[in-house]
């Protein structure tokens, strides 16, 4: 009997964009948790558990359907998709170096490199695992 995918593209696009989301939101926790015990950063007024669990699975499930959409352009919109993410990716890091979190010097230093860090690995995430997740036969098969 053959594995019949009853899955259309948009519920392929938006479930792998979550699944990527869930994976996304571990390595941040984890990278969080590292960071912060190496580093001594103790504001968690901003980025937190709460924000980043909540935070990143609302974004990649926006994702999932900005993926869909630009899916239905034929032929350069995977690609458009894929250096946009990679252009905001970019831009993110660049202004993250300007954030002034606290007037103590060493916090914002600390919370600058926290902020990099979550935003470097979002844009990976986003801009490279989700077009080749989508893709992969055996996690469709698998997975979705």
């Amino acid at each position: 009997m053959e594995n019949e995918s009853m899955q259309t593209p948009f519920t392929r696009a938006f479930m792998t964009a979550l699944f990527a989301g869930i994976i996304t939101s571990v390595i941040c926790l984890i990278y969080n948790g590292v960071y912060r015990d190496e580093t001594g950063l103790e504001p968690t007024d901003i980025i937190n558990v709460g924000s980043i669990i909540f935070g990143v699975n609302i974004i990649f499930l926006l994702l999932g359907i900005l993926f869909y959409i630009m899916r239905l352009w034929k032929g350069a919109g995977e690609v458009i998709y894929i250096v946009a993410l990679a252009l905001l990716t970019a831009f993110l890091s660049w202004k993250a170096e300007s954030v002034v979190r606290s007037s103590n010097h060493d916090v914002t230093i600390a919370f600058r490199g926290l902020l990099l860090g979550i935003i470097l690995i979002m844009g990976v995430s986003a801009s490279i695992a989700v077009p080749v997740l989508f893709h992969n036969k055996k996690f469709e098969e698998n997975i979705l």
